[in-house]
């Protein structure tokens, strides 16, 4: 799938199958804050695409989904390497999704999110 956002930020699909996803990122330079802490929304971009590709295997071939909400709790500072968030849905249903993630830096939880997913036919 063509993701230019994610392209931009370095994000890879690590698997996808259904009802959950994993996804990751290398931390560079370009993406910490003043602090040289990785920005808060390079974190909720993870959780936000990873719950994105935990619902495609769900859609219908004409079906999309678009993220209505999303809270996330940020539980440590990541300062370099490799971050990964894996994403579960939590219910489905007709034309809403729920799914939580949970986002890691060196083996620990650094965040965690859950979001609601509008689901429908575009046009």
């Amino acid at each position: 799938m063509d993701h230019p956002f994610a392209d931009l930020i370095g994000l890879q699909v690590v698997e996808c199958d259904s009802n959950t996803s994993e996804v990751s990122l290398t931390v560079r330079p370009e993406l910490l804050n003043p602090n040289g802490v990785a920005h808060g929304a390079v974190l909720y971009a993870l959780a936000d695409t990873g719950m994105g590709a935990a619902i495609a295997y769900s859609l219908g071939k004409d079906e999309i989904c678009a993220t209505v909400e999303i809270k996330i709790n940020y539980f440590k500072a990541v300062y370099e390497g490799t971050v990964s968030c894996t994403s579960r849905v939590v219910n489905r249903g007709k034309r809403l999704a729920n799914v939580e993630s949970d986002v890691f830096a060196s083996g620990r939880l650094v965040a965690r999110a859950n979001g609601n997913f509008a689901i429908f036919t575009p046009g």
